[in-house]
């Protein structure tokens, strides 16, 4: 927990003293503050199976995404503190409902603490996967000494462009930040695997959502991550965007993706020869906070 006297966890590297009540960037506290937990069936096929991830929300977020669906939690701060102890309580939790793995949203500020409340249930060998469900601004310095909380990594590359993720995520750096993590996710974890069930066990899953008018980002991305992983990522093709918050009220953040715009990104998912994952139907995909909401149903199988 010392770690939080200076906290540089995230790219941003505010180096606050959180413990004496400093806050950075991210407003995030000492204390663990968490929105919402349970089963989720809303996740990619194999992280959701049939039980449901057991998906823990945490409250705050390094980025400031003007079309975030979960703005009055990870922007607002909304949710309750948990003490160590009541943050084992949700771990175990999750194991009683029968939940295929520990979901981590947005987990990068509350490392320390998700470690210190994990390990009297580990010391128990009481275990699930850890799915790592990142937007993908991370520093390699703290994936590398969290790296036994991250079994599965569910990362998402959202832009290709300084100048895009400076405008919607307030994030300059992270095309950067993001693809180096996506490279160090690759080598450390490898592509996916599933057990028997198809359940997700270890590996990489990078999502990419579709942005209006920027759809040739979301191209450049599919043909970095062709050359630097190779056809065996699995990649998550998203077109679910859909103008919430700030966004609805700005020139080309204002709307939602077309099939026009859309159909060259899953031609393009063909051509580069990508062997796994899923593509989101543009007609059928939607919107919601992914609450407890079916988002899997839109999701087509790479071919």
């Amino acid at each position: 927990m010392r770690t939080l006297h200076a906290c540089t966890l995230c790219p941003r590297q505010c180096a606050v003293d959180r413990i004496n009540g400093q806050l950075g960037y991210c407003k995030s506290g000492f204390q663990t503050r968490m929105f919402r937990w349970g089963p989720h069936f809303g996740e990619e096929p194999p992280i959701s199976g049939s039980n449901g991830s057991g998906t823990l929300f945490f409250s705050h977020c390094t980025l400031k995404c003007i079309y975030c669906q979960n703005s009055k939690w990870s922007n607002g701060g909304q949710g309750e503190d948990l003490s160590i102890e009541s943050l084992t309580d949700r771990f175990r939790f999750l194991v009683e409902k029968k939940c295929h793995n520990w979901n981590l949203v947005s987990p990068t500020p509350w490392l320390p603490q998700i470690e210190k409340a994990v390990m009297p249930l580990l010391e128990d060998g009481i275990r699930l996967p850890f799915v790592y469900n990142t937007s993908g601004y991370e520093r390699i310095e703290t994936l590398s000494k969290y790296s036994h909380l991250i079994d599965i990594a569910l990362t998402d590359l959202r832009y290709a462009s300084p100048d895009t993720a400076t405008e919607g995520s307030d994030a300059r750096n992270y095309v950067d930040s993001a693809r180096a993590s996506i490279h160090w996710m690759w080598k450390t974890l490898g592509p996916l695997q599933c057990d028997g069930d198809g359940i997700a066990q270890r590996g990489l899953i990078v999502r990419l959502l579709a942005l209006p008018g920027r759809t040739q980002e979301v191209k450049e991305n599919l043909i970095w991550l062709r050359n630097v992983c190779g056809p065996e990522v699995a990649v998550s093709v998203m077109a679910q965007y859909n103008p919430v918050g700030t966004a609805k009220h700005l020139p080309t953040w204002n709307r939602k993706i077309t099939p026009e715009e859309f159909e060259p990104i899953a031609e393009l998912v063909a051509d580069l020869g990508f062997e796994n994952g899923w593509i989101q139907s543009c007609e059928n995909a939607t919107a919601e906070n992914m609450l407890g909401d079916d988002m899997t149903s839109g999701y087509g199988e790479v071919r």
